[in-house]
């Protein structure tokens, strides 16, 4: 997988990510679509502007090596705290408890797994986490998340 970087179009989004294209296309007011491994992109005026990962089918990403996807969601909080504590990062919570890096760009949800949940990360760009409308609505797939 290439690197993905905010502003990319559908079509570099696909090549980074090594596929023709994604498995599904979501309408919206905010094109959305669905690739192999639990990759959602969504898009801002046909440039990327997030990027959720499945806390289960989801790539693994680290963050100063501790995994981001598929954690457990109190000691994903408490290490992005650490982190921010140490590297001087801005934090913020959101009204589902929720807690993001905002100069990082990374938002950490909890999504439902089985019983139990896991941690599932966002990347987000800066005005999206910015603005409470998005903030506090991401992932916009809606109630899978």
């Amino acid at each position: 997988m290439g690197p993905l970087r905010f502003g990319m179009s559908p079509a570099e989004v696909a090549q980074a990510l090594l596929v023709p294209g994604p498995q599904e296309r979501v309408g919206g007011p905010y094109a959305q679509e669905d690739f192999p491994d639990g990759v959602k992109a969504f898009y801002d005026a046909g440039k990327l502007a997030c990027v959720a990962l499945d806390a289960v089918t989801g790539p693994q990403v680290f963050l100063s090596g501790f995994p981001l996807a598929g954690s457990d969601p109190e000691q994903g909080q408490q290490f992005l705290l650490d982190h921010a504590a140490e590297h001087g990062n801005w934090v913020l919570y959101t009204p589902d408890d929720s807690l993001s890096l905002t100069d990082l760009g990374v938002l950490l949800r909890s999504q439902q797994v089985g019983a139990g949940h896991l941690t599932r990360p966002l990347f987000v760009k800066e005005e999206w986490l910015e603005c409470e409308y998005f903030r506090d609505r991401l992932p916009l797939e809606g109630a899978s998340g």
